[in-house]
């Protein structure tokens, strides 16, 4: 199958929202039941008319709040964290004919485990999100480090302008692939080597 015949079945595929307002998604997540094993939508091929806002948040535990009640169900998390991009700096749940502005208090998205992969002589380290999304430490997928209420907090760029938490166990691991040196102003680095790729994180 190819890029256009893949585009063009995701298109099918989450185009029955567009009927559909996102309180009716709540009310009906038997729409997708195999969400979690779909790939991500081709959000940056749909450019919607209709705009509006949700009284929808994602907390910085990465808990979703829908009108002050916590979301339970995971295939509905799955099914908005695969429609969820940024843009300008407000978060939007985007389907082919309309968005929906939502809040986000701190990085939409998490990691739930780092590994590294060897082959032909070189190591790539690989970030996998608890949307079921993997992405490789690159320079597209680069590491930052940003504060979160006065807590410096590890993160990485996933898609669409979204970016995920790593939690500190999984940093502690990260960690354990990298090396940690000190630079010229006597700080700490934290230096990962991905493919060709050489971060230089400075906490």
């Amino acid at each position: 199958m190819g890029k256009d015949d893949i585009s063009q079945s995701m298109y099918k595929k989450y185009s029955n929202l567009s009927d559909k307002t996102l309180d009716s998604v709540l009310e009906s997540i038997n729409l997708d039941g195999d969400i979690h094993k779909t790939q991500i939508p081709p959000l940056d091929q749909w450019q919607p008319q209709r705009c509006g806002k949700m009284d929808l948040c994602i907390h910085a535990n990465h808990t979703w709040w829908h009108e002050g009640t916590q979301i339970q169900r995971d295939a509905l998390i799955q099914l908005f964290s695969h429609i969820l991009c940024k843009e300008e700096s407000k978060y939007y749940l985007k389907t082919p004919v309309e968005k929906i502005e939502i809040e986000v208090e701190d990085a939409p998205l998490c990691i739930r485990g780092v590994e590294k992969s060897s082959q032909a002589e070189q190591t790539w380290i690989y970030f996998h999100t608890t949307d079921g999304d993997t992405v490789v430490l690159g320079e597209k997928n680069r590491m930052i480090m940003r504060a979160y209420k006065g807590e410096m907090r590890p993160y990485v760029y996933i898609r669409y302008g979204l970016y995920a938490l790593i939690p500190r166990s999984v940093f502690f691991h990260l960690i354990e692939m990298g090396e940690l040196i000190e630079n010229d102003q006597l700080q700490t680095e934290l230096v990962l080597q991905s493919g060709d790729f050489c971060l230089h994180l400075t906490a």
